[in-house]
């Protein structure tokens, strides 16, 4: 049996849909793979929520009927990683795309900029564009300085509405010649804007605001790659809350560039700018030269760790 080379684009109760590497371009369905994984093939089966996401490349054997066996994950470029607090474990969301798109918007659900800075640190290693949706909406001073305090940091920042055929046209040729994944938490247009972009008989669906909550309501259930007719986008689910990877305080503080400058000042080597003495990142931001709501974001994803399981590594 031949082994071929391909990608996930759909992965649904452990049956992972593969297109082989010559219809990459077109995600031609006709040519699918409904694939399961061969036994513990992979290294960290045991140890993640989801061995293989959208976007993984793997290695498959085709049997008859599109059906077919995974035999082996390629090494990822990137991913966007959570934690799943409810199986207890690292959850890849999606892998080795060119630019995450972070969804938010201005109002309906409320801008969650902790949310954000959440979602950049479970970006590991992809390049990041921060896109407002719902621009037409009115945002307090307090939130429009946050979010541009992004732009200030070094992130690549847009601000859209999805029903302007401007700015859909101005989002679409970004996304041109790219394997892109949208993320966002529920409400804030993700579906919407993948219906505008992507067109044609494949539209995802999309929900209203709880108005209890102020919360979108979860519509798409599964990441999904979809070809976009010159670019290929994951829709990833809404998510309410987000929770950073497990991983080592030190780490996620390399995730907040504006550390950076004044880290390597601090007294100890790998500071987390938390209990240390004579540490330089809390010394600015007593100065005002760190955002304290930025400072706060960090703290809390560190405390997060602490509540988790300590067994987790040797899992």
């Amino acid at each position: 049996m031949e082994i071929q080379s391909g990608i996930v684009t759909k992965g649904i109760n452990n049956i992972y849909t593969v297109v082989s590497e010559d219809d990459l371009l077109t995600l031609n369905q006709a040519h699918s793979f409904e694939c399961r994984i061969k036994g513990k093939v992979l290294d960290e089966q045991e140890s993640s929520y989801n061995p293989i996401a959208v976007g993984d490349k793997v290695e498959f054997i085709a049997h008859h009927h599109n059906e077919g066996r995974i035999i082996a994950r390629k090494e990822r470029t990137n991913s966007f990683m959570r934690w799943n607090a409810k199986r207890e474990n690292n959850q890849v969301l999606v892998a080795n795309v060119d630019r995450i798109y972070i969804i938010t918007s201005s109002d309906e659900p409320p801008f969650r900029p902790r949310f954000l800075d959440r979602a950049i640190v479970c970006a590991q290693g992809a390049p990041i564009t921060i896109v407002l949706n719902k621009n037409d909406l009115p945002m307090k001073e307090e939130q429009l300085e946050r979010f541009m305090l992004y732009e200030e940091l070094g992130y690549e920042t847009m601000s859209i509405n999805a029903f302007n055929e401007k700015d859909i046209a101005s989002l679409s040729e970004r996304l041109k010649g790219t394997i892109s994944a949208f993320i966002g938490q529920s409400g804030v247009g993700k579906s919407t804007l993948t219906n505008h972009l992507i067109g044609g008989e494949v539209e995802q669906k999309v929900g209203d605001i709880s108005t209890k909550y102020n919360r979108g309501r979860h519509t798409t259930n599964y990441a999904v790659m979809l070809d976009g007719g010159g670019f290929t986008l994951v829709d990833t689910p809404g998510m309410r809350e987000l929770l950073v990877p497990h991983t080592d305080a030190y780490t996620i503080s390399t995730y907040f560039p504006e550390f950076t400058t004044y880290a390597q000042h601090c007294s100890f080597q790998r500071c987390v700018h938390i209990h240390e003495p004579e540490c330089a990142v809390k010394e600015a931001l007593q100065h005002g030269a760190i955002h304290p709501d930025r400072y706060e974001s960090y703290f809390r994803m560190i405390a997060s760790l602490e509540l988790r399981p300590q067994t987790w590594e040797s899992r």
